[in-house]
């Protein structure tokens, strides 16, 4: 039977961040299997051969340690026993997606909170890079054995959208169960009408989209159109696809989707850079000199230790600071990868020393140029 959205180009993307849902994974409520998985894994083996990049956000955690412990009642869905199902099921998860790739699969858990945390966002930030830079396959879910808040509905969609931003992607991909988008339930209505392009999601657009679905997942159509929200808010389209079909998997992976494109609002770097501008800051700013200046207006270069000459207030890793010239004019703003006191310690050196000079390192960049933001106006060219 052929899908009710056509198929339709994709933009171009090299790296995305694609959520599975339990509906998928877990089909019937009996535990993980390898049904649709196996369709979904053979679509990144062929973006992996193209030289693309995938972060896969996987649902499936609560499901999977149900079906391991038979003396779990069906109907238990309180908070914790749904974490110590979790915490039992996370390991066939991990298990289940690397049986399909010769690559390292790892596992990365994390909490709505740790992404609140500039702190701990760009720790997660670095990881989920380096990952990717080593080959390996990242399976991103909720921390559920140690959340209180997010075991609840659409949690893994939100959190994908959120990752998407967190590792630049070029697009968010949603694998779900039905064909995508429609004007109103289509397992319910007959009437309704496959909707294809979202080029801004409107109250029309949200309420198009029904409850929660399956009754082994938490989230349903109306958590993947706020997820597609969110990442369109950071400059990512989202797609929208039925991850059951082997046809729509394989049209995915010569760049042609049967289902639903949200379009992103504006690009991905404009989004990015106009949160740097407008973002308040702590009062922190950062003195360079004018080879500093000069490079980070002329060439778009990272800040180096090398360039800063000297730091004015208190502020911490991952705070937002401004970084002015000789004169005291903000040239530009952007997310530290150290503290005050420690780049201090590192000012006027060379970037291999800071390891030396601190007794570890989170990078060779004061403030790395992905989250920098230089001013208009405030340089002459």
């Amino acid at each position: 039977m052929r899908p009710a959205h056509s198929p339709h180009g994709l933009p171009p993307w090299r790296r995305a961040v694609l959520k599975v849902g339990s509906s998928l994974l877990a089909a019937d409520g009996a535990g993980l299997s390898t049904r649709y998985a196996l369709g979904i894994a053979e679509f990144i083996a062929a973006a992996h051969r193209a030289g693309r990049e995938i972060v896969l956000v996987s649902s499936g955690a609560v499901a999977a340690g149900r079906a391991l412990v038979r003396s779990q009642p069906e109907t238990a869905h309180g908070l914790a026993a749904r974490q110590a199902l979790a915490a039992i099921g996370q390991t066939s998860v991990v298990a289940l997606w690397q049986r399909f790739f010769d690559r390292p699969v790892a596992q990365v858990l994390l909490t709505h909170d740790d992404l609140r945390n500039r702190r701990r966002y760009l720790n997660a930030r670095a990881t989920l890079r380096e990952l990717l830079g080593l080959g390996a396959l990242p399976v991103v879910n909720e921390n559920d054995t140690v959340a209180v808040d997010e075991l609840k509905l659409g949690d893994n969609d939100n959190l994908a959208a959120i990752v998407a931003a967190l590792v630049d992607a070029d697009v968010l991909m949603i694998a779900t169960d039905i064909d995508g988008l429609f004007t109103a339930n289509p397992r319910t209505h007959s009437d309704a009408v496959p909707v294809e392009d979202v080029p801004v999601i409107t109250p029309a657009v949200i309420a198009m989209a029904g409850g929660a679905g399956s009754t082994v997942g938490t989230g349903g159509m109306a958590t993947k159109v706020e997820a597609a929200g969110k990442a369109a808010a950071a400059g990512i389209p989202t797609l929208l696809f039925n991850g059951t079909r082997a046809d729509v998997l394989r049209d995915l992976s010569v760049d042609r989707l049967c289902g639903t494109r949200f379009r992103a609002e504006g690009g991905r770097l404009h989004a990015r850079k106009y949160w740097l501008r407008h973002t308040p800051g702590n009062g922190g700013r950062i003195c360079v000199d004018a080879g500093a200046v000069r490079a980070l207006h002329g060439a778009g270069a990272s800040l180096l230790p090398s360039g800063v000459v000297a730091v004015d207030g208190d502020f911490a890793r991952g705070d937002v600071a401004d970084i002015v010239d000789a004169e005291g004019r903000t040239i530009a703003r952007g997310l530290c990868q150290y503290g005050a006191v420690e780049i201090r310690r590192v000012a006027g050196r060379k970037s291999r020393e800071i390891e030396a000079l601190l007794g570890y390192s989170y990078g060779e960049t004061i403030v790395h140029r992905d989250d920098l933001v230089v001013l208009e106006g405030a340089v002459s060219a």
